[in-house]
């Protein structure tokens, strides 16, 4: 999500840390700022927008010139993109300085502490509580590094911290917990950044941290702990990337690197949202319990990608909070008339928080008096500022036009809001949630583990590209992964792809299978849904039957499949509800290959845009 750099050297640090906030600029950000030692104190400026803001300011109310210095590119989570809210955050002293990604999950706690011994907090972030406990133990230690490893320990949730003290004048403290920290090696001077990217053009030896530890750079070298206090090991390699795919993660396209990146997404969306008790909490939410017990019915509204993960939130939420569900395109919503009234609650996924069309449905949807609760990727868009709730995805920001890991994390949000409405309903007791979400968190691995087995994929991606049309087909949950397999392929590949519920194929698309058509089947698992998996398992012999090529998406252990695959692409056994987190990917990775197969262009597909501001 969000930029850091943070360097030591003989360089003019704030030319360096800006230059390296502007390679990071890919990311996306909402708010940007720089601190710098010099002259035996701290110098800081943040601005909200882009870093074309923070530059204005900078040369209005230059900052002194000083070697030691951090800088942030914010993507807002906690608190709006204001200027109070951007990065670097400072103790009251204005001594201590420190930027963060991630998210600190008990900083309320932390903060009520803070605030009962004096302190006063400027901003709405949980960011903030970091720089005063830092502030409190270098005062007892006078070590950074023995205080960042101090508060680390005290901190619950998933982080990277950056931070300088006026009286530490040559030292800079990173520590990483869950999100990526990388350090750069030059000749008497050192970096640090959350991506190559930031520090490529200074230096090509990095090191990599690891798990729960800080690193203390210096001039002449680093040294890195455990938080324990334990010495780490350390491993130096060489970047053998360019400028241009280190931005990229050494991914050829921003859409592979984000493919990568959902194992993260998935984990970082479940973060922050279960309460000690077990409960599940939303990041924001102005409905009262009772309204959501007396809601009659759920309305999700979306388009595309979101419109997909909406028709698999239906079945979640009609399964575990028993409520029906409607699930309507944004773009056609209020021309219809639908029926809505006080006792509706109305769902809108958007990954921008931007797309006009499901913006002009919530305002019509609270014009008849319904609650909206809004699913949404960007802090402090339209779409969550006009809601009456708001539950966040932390996919983090998305280049590729085409969504990925956009689409993986409304998924989970989705679960989570069935989940929630379940609880406060008293359809589902603690302990089924607890199950669920144990599941839930054993999703982020098994995704790692279908990204390992994607050769055959690719390769089979590679030996389709002069076809001309590929049907995608599916049950159940499987019916939406196979619509947004067909939508995949269409943005990208620029091939004629449909999706359909296998059970309608009989009812007219069956006339479309000729011989060595690609078909591609999400098979449901046998265990929980054997009659689903029985049924299926006809389709596949109906269209094979009538010479199509079948290429059958099943999980680890389906045998019964085996004999009607022409190719099998294997995702790991998950419950039922929850088997496109893993279905999906083979299809993300499948129409990426292909496009390129092609020769097209896979960021930025022709005529489409990542935000659609317009009806």
């Amino acid at each position: 999500m969000c930029g850091i750099v943070g360097y030591v050297g003989s360089q003019s640090a704030l030319e360096v840390v800006t230059a390296g906030l502007k390679r990071l600029e890919y990311r996306g950000y909402d708010s940007a700022g720089v601190a710098v030692l010099a002259d035996g104190g701290l110098a800081a400026a943040k601005k909200s927008g882009k870093l074309l803001n923070l530059d204005k300011a900078l040369k209005e109310r230059p900052l002194p010139a000083g070697a030691t210095g951090i800088g942030h590119t914010r993507w807002a989570t906690h608190g709006a993109p204001t200027d109070a809210n951007a990065h670097p955050h400072l103790d009251n002293a204005g001594r201590v300085a420190v930027v963060h990604n991630g998210i600190i999950e008990n900083f309320a706690l932390l903060r009520a502490e803070l605030a009962a011994r004096g302190h006063a907090l400027a901003s709405e972030t949980d960011t903030e509580v970091v720089a005063h406990l830092l502030a409190e133990e270098f005062s007892a230690c006078a070590d950074l590094a023995e205080a960042m490893r101090l508060v680390c320990r005290r901190l619950e949730g998933a982080f990277t911290l950056v931070a300088v003290h006026a009286d530490a004048p040559d030292v800079v403290v990173g520590a990483r917990r869950n999100s990526p920290l990388v350090v750069g090696v030059g000749e008497g001077e050192t970096f640090l950044a959350s991506d190559v990217a930031a520090f490529i053009e200074h230096t090509r030896d990095a090191i990599e941290l690891g798990q729960d530890q800080v690193v203390e750079l210096r001039r002449d070298g680093v040294t890195v702990t455990g938080f324990d206090g334990s010495r780490a090991d350390v491993r130096t390699y060489r970047i053998d990337w360019d400028v241009s795919a280190a931005e990229k993660g050494g991914h050829e396209y921003f859409m592979l690197k984000e493919i990568a990146e959902q194992p993260k997404a998935v984990a970082d969306t479940l973060l922050g949202r279960i309460e000690p008790s077990g409960a599940l909490t939303l990041d924001e939410l102005r409905i009262s319990a009772a309204a959501l017990r007396e809601a009659d019915k759920v309305v999700i509204v979306a388009c595309g990608t979101a419109f997909h993960a909406g028709l698999i939130a239906k079945y979640a939420i009609e399964h575990w909070a028993r409520v029906p569900c409607e699930v309507e395109l944004a773009s056609e919503f209020r021309y219809r008339d639908p029926i809505l009234g006080p006792r509706s609650l109305v769902v809108a996924i958007s990954q921008s928080g931007e797309t006009m069309d499901t913006l002009m449905a919530l305002r019509h949807a609270r014009e008849q008096g319904s609650k909206v609760l809004a699913i949404c990727n960007t802090n402090g868009s339209t779409i969550p500022r006009e809601s009456d709730a708001v539950l966040y995805t932390h996919a983090g920001p998305e280049v590729a036009v085409a969504s990925t890991k956009a689409f993986l994390t409304q998924l989970v949000a989705c679960y989570l809001v069935a989940l929630y409405l379940g609880q406060v309903r008293g359809t589902q007791r603690g302990d089924g949630i607890r199950a669920v979400i144990q599941d839930l968190s054993q999703i982020s691995g098994a995704v790692e583990r279908v990204l390992e087995t994607m050769g055959p994929v690719r390769d089979l991606a590679r030996s389709l590209a002069a076809k001309n049309t590929v049907l995608f087909l599916g049950r159940h949950v499987g019916h939406p992964v196979a619509l947004e397999g067909a939508l995949k392929l269409k943005e990208l590949a620029y091939m004629h792809a449909e999706g359909f519920a296998a059970g309608e194929l009989k009812h007219g698309p069956i006339a479309l299978i000729e011989e060595d058509l690609p078909v591609v089947v999400v098979v449901p698992s046998p265990q929980g849904r054997s009659v689903l998996h029985d049924k299926i398992v006809s389709n596949i012999q109906e269209i094979r039957a009538r010479g199509a090529r079948t290429i059958v998406i099943a999980e680890e252990g389906d045998d019964v499949v085996t004999p009607y695959a022409d190719h099998l692409i294997r995702v790991p056994a998950t419950p039922a509800l929850l088997q496109p987190l893993v279905a999906t990917v083979p299809l993300q990775v499948f129409a990426c290959e292909l496009a390129t197969a092609r020769g097209n262009e896979v960021d930025q597909p022709r005529n489409l845009a990542k935000s659609v501001t317009v009806e």
